[in-house]
C-alpha cells in the first residue's frame, strides 16, 4: 500500500505514473478529495476518463478497486448485502431433522453474519490490511433517487444499517469515486457530500499526449492525424462526439491495419471504431471525411513547416 500524494504535483505524478494524463485542475481535485476524505463526484460525457481515474488510484495506491456499476432498477439487495436464503432453508432443514429446533435461537442464528452476502457498497465499509479500497460508483444517474437517498448514509458516515444486524462502520473510510454521464440530474443533497470535477474532452496537446502514453506503438505520424481528426469531429454537429475511448479504440485499429497515416478510404472504413450511431456515420463518410481529412494534414504541414528554422 502506497501513502497517499502529499501535493498536487505528487498527485499528477501518481496518476501519470499510472498511465493517466490529467489536467492540474483535476489533479487538483483528486488531491483534496484525498486529503479531506470527501467522496469525488466526476460528471461528463461518456468515454472521457472517469471511470479510469478510479482504476488508476487503485492501482498506484495499491488499494482494493470496488466497483458499483449502476444501472435502472439497482437495489439495495444488489448494492448493498441480501441474506443466503437457500443455506438458511437447509439450517433449518438440519436443525428440524435433528429434534434440535428452538425457534427461538433459530431465529438468531440463521441471521448470522455467516448467511449474509456481501455486495460492493458493504464490502467497501470492511477492514482490510492493504488500507481502505477505492469504491468506485459508476454511472449514477442511471440509477433512481430512492437509490441516491440510500447512498446518503453511505456518504455521509460510511455506514451502513442492516435491522437484523444492527449498524455497520467503516474503521477507515473508502475513496469513493462517483461518475456521472448525467443522462439526468443527480440531487443536491448527494452532491453537497462530494468534491465536484467536471471531465471535458481534452485539448489536442493533451489528447496526443494520452495516445502516446496509451497506444505507444503506433507512430508519431498517425497519432497526430488521429487527434486532429477526431478534434475536428467534436467540433461538428454529431448526436454523440466521439469520446477519448474511442480515440484510443481508433488508433489500436489503424495500427492493426498496419496504417501509418490516415487516407480516406481507411477513415471510411473505420469509422464505426469512431462512431456509435449511424446518422452520424452517414453524414461524416465520403465527402464530408475526406473534407475534414485534407483540412487537418494542411494544418499539419503548415505547422510543421513553421517550426523549420
Amino acid at each position: 500500500m502506497a501513502a497517499l500524494p502529499k501535493s498536487i504535483d505528487e498527485t499528477a505524478v501518481l496518476l501519470k505514473a499510472n498511465g493517466y494524463v490529467a489536467g492540474r485542475d483535476l489533479a487538483t481535485v483528486v488531491f483534496l478529495a484525498l486529503k479531506m476524505g470527501r467522496p469525488l463526484f466526476l460528471e461528463g460525457e461518456a468515454g472521457v476518463g472517469k471511470t479510469e481515474i478510479a482504476k488508476v488510484l487503485a492501482e498506484g495506491l495499491g488499494r482494493t478497486l470496488i466497483r458499483l456499476q449502476c444501472y435502472e432498477g439497482l437495489d439495495i439487495s444488489s448494492a448493498v448485502y441480501e441474506w443466503n436464503y437457500a443455506a438458511q432453508m437447509i439450517e433449518i432443514r438440519l436443525a428440524e431433522a435433528s429434534g434440535e429446533l428452538d425457534r427461538k435461537r433459530m431465529g438468531q442464528d440463521i441471521f448470522a453474519e455467516r448467511f449474509l452476502i456481501k455486495r460492493a457498497l458493504l464490502q467497501a465499509l470492511e477492514a482490510s490490511d492493504g488500507g481502505a479500497p477505492v469504491l468506485l460508483i459508476d454511472e449514477l444517474d442511471r440509477t433512481d433517487e430512492a437509490f441516491e437517498a440510500f447512498l446518503l448514509e453511505v456518504l455521509s458516515d460510511y455506514q451502513i444499517t442492516i435491522p437484523e444486524l444492527g449498524t455497520i462502520k467503516a474503521a477507515e473510510p473508502p475513496i469513493v469515486i462517483i461518475t456521472s454521464n448525467r443522462t439526468r440530474e443527480v440531487h443536491d443533497a448527494l452532491k453537497r457530500r462530494c468534491l465536484y470535477h467536471w471531465v471535458g474532452y481534452p485539448d489536442a496537446a493533451r489528447e496526443l499526449e494520452i495516445v502516446k502514453t496509451k497506444r505507444p506503438e503506433a507512430s508519431a505520424s498517425l497519432a497526430r492525424e488521429v487527434v486532429a481528426f477526431v478534434q475536428a469531429l467534436r467540433g461538428g454537429d454529431l448526436f454523440k462526439s466521439p469520446g477519448v475511448a474511442e480515440t484510443l479504440d481508433w488508433v489500436s485499429a489503424l495500427h492493426e491495419l498496419d496504417s501509418v497515416t490516415l487516407d480516406p478510404q481507411t477513415v471510411n472504413d473505420t469509422l464505426g471504431v469512431l462512431l456509435k450511431y449511424q446518422d452520424d456515420i452517414m453524414r461524416m463518410e465520403g465527402s464530408e471525411a475526406k473534407r475534414i481529412l485534407d483540412q487537418i494534414k494542411d494544418e499539419i504541414r503548415t505547422t510543421a513547416a513553421n517550426r523549420v528554422p
